[in-house]
């Protein structure tokens, strides 16, 4: 069950992430003339309706069981995302996104119906596991741009780009249909009588918690599993396909690790661990918030030490009567810098003469002038290292989260792995548009990348006032309880 689950939710995390590769492509061939803000909401509107639906889909799990839940929920997915090959405006593009994107919901459906099977003490291993399924952001990334490239002639018949959301139809009927066939249905043993006490936990101020730290580990990674493609074609002038392999290399290890985040969970305790994800988040988004930029600033001149009169001016020195001041040349340092690797910022200083053959000076007057001027190439292969790190402590943090949910609300693991689901699945909505926003404001590309630190910020925060709220009211027995598992 655990297998088909995981598998299930590779294949709707594919479809989930679809519009990261395939608006990004449509833009950039002039299929579509679309700006940050649309490209923002294009990549978001999916994600949203994956969200806010987990909370429903969740309880329908709890309630009906994961089989018919997750089977119907593939199939029905297929539709909107077969109809999107006839899309030829904003709005149609936008409704069918929304459609598809209930693919999303897969989440919520698969952790209730992979918890039902596994007792308390694996429960964090298990949704691991089961969460490693968000490498399947890195199918689309990786194998799509190839694929639209092979429809399309290499762009040549632009119009069979068409072909590839109905390929994805397919997909997700052939799965809708194998697990149906090959899965057997289990519901929680013990369960809320009414929908209302099934809503009660909602009340805890430690679902809505859950749900920030969610907001940005897994939120954020699927803001990012989209948004790092046009990142990277605009940025660093790579090809689609190139930007997809760098933004596979984002998500298949922050997938992939989720796994282990969920033994370590188990092994160390959620809290600890998600000071440790915390801490590494904001570190590595203060890094990469440092933008590829060239600055140019006044140096220190050289000023005439009496008065006197220019005698010879060139661009090595300046000669006032008898006395000659060395003027500094440039070094050559930023000679074919789009050939070279630079890792760190590269500087160069030169003075220029401002005097001129028979001018009269006078002391401590301006001779030449100094220009300073700092190059910073923000490296691609240090950018791509960086990605790579943040997503994988975004990885294990995902699996921290909900290794939390099962021991604090045993009896409803379907509504709120639901609602911080969607809490965090709201990441994902709402940071392209953010990022779309910031990006036309600031015309910083690592604008993104500052507000994932203050986003950081926020969480480790509330975290340790909670943390220390526990200890200074003398129980810290109760974190121990609750929230680490030796």
């Amino acid at each position: 069950m655990l297998f088909f689950n995981t598998l299930g939710f590779t294949v709707c995390f594919a479809v989930w992430v679809f519009n990261g590769v395939m608006v990004t492509y449509l833009v950039d061939n002039g299929v579509f003339k679309w700006g940050p803000r649309e490209i923002g909401w294009l990549l978001g509107i999916p994600v949203l309706t994956g969200s806010i639906f987990r909370l429903p889909i969740g309880v329908l799990t709890d309630r009906f069981g994961g089989k018919w839940v997750f089977g119907l929920l593939l199939i029905a997915c297929a539709f909107p995302m077969y109809f999107l090959s006839h899309a030829h405006t904003f709005t149609s593009y936008a409704l069918l996104s929304a459609g598809f994107g209930m693919a999303g919901t897969g989440f919520a459906v698969g952790i209730a119906y992979s918890s039902v099977w596994y007792p308390l003490k694996w429960q964090g291993t298990a949704l691991g596991i089961f969460g490693a399924g968000n490498a399947g952001a890195s199918i689309t990334t990786f194998l799509a741009p190839s694929m639209l490239n092979y429809l399309t002639s290499n762009g040549a018949n632009i119009e069979n780009w068409r072909k590839l959301p109905q390929i994805y139809a397919v997909g997700l009927v052939v799965m809708g249909v194998v697990f149906l066939l090959f899965t057997q249905n289990k519901r929680p043993t013990a369960r809320p009588e009414s929908v209302r006490h099934l809503l009660s936990p909602l009340r805890s101020m430690r679902v809505w918690r859950f749900g920030l730290y969610y907001f940005l580990v897994f939120g954020c990674f699927v803001a990012f599993s989209q948004w790092l493609v046009p990142y990277f074609v605009s940025v660093y002038s790579v090809s689609l396909v190139t930007a997809g392999l760098f933004t596979s290399a984002f998500s298949l290890p922050s997938g992939v690790i989720r796994a282990l985040g969920g033994w370590v969970s188990d092994m160390w305790g959620a809290r600890r661990v998600m000071y440790l994800v915390l801490g590494a988040s904001m570190v590595l988004a203060l890094l990469l918030s440092v933008p590829r930029m060239e600055i140019t600033s006044p140096g220190k001149g050289v000023s005439a030490l009496k008065n006197g009169t220019v005698t010879s001016v060139s661009d090595e020195a300046v000669k006032v009567d008898q006395t000659e001041y060395k003027v500094r040349t440039r070094s050559g340092a930023f000679e074919n810098l789009d050939q070279r690797a630079l890792i760190l910022p590269t500087k160069d200083s030169w003075q220029t003469p401002v005097v001129k053959p028979g001018e009269t000076v006078k002391k401590r007057q301006l001779l030449a002038k100094e220009t300073t001027r700092i190059y910073f190439q923000a490296n691609v292969t240090i950018y791509a290292a960086l990605v790579i790190l943040i997503g994988i402590s975004w990885g294990i943090g995902k699996a921290a989260v909900y290794k939390f949910i099962p021991e604090y609300f045993p009896t409803e693991v379907g509504v709120v792995g639901g609602m911080v689901g969607v809490i965090g699945g709201l990441g994902g909505f709402v940071c392209p548009i953010l990022f779309g926003y910031l990006l036309e404001g600031s015309g910083l590309w690592t604008s993104c990348w500052m507000l994932m630190f203050v986003v950081s910020a926020a969480c480790l925060w509330w975290l340790h006032s909670v943390v220390t709220r526990i200890v200074s009211r003398g129980a810290p027995h109760l974190a121990e309880t609750f929230e680490h598992k030796p």
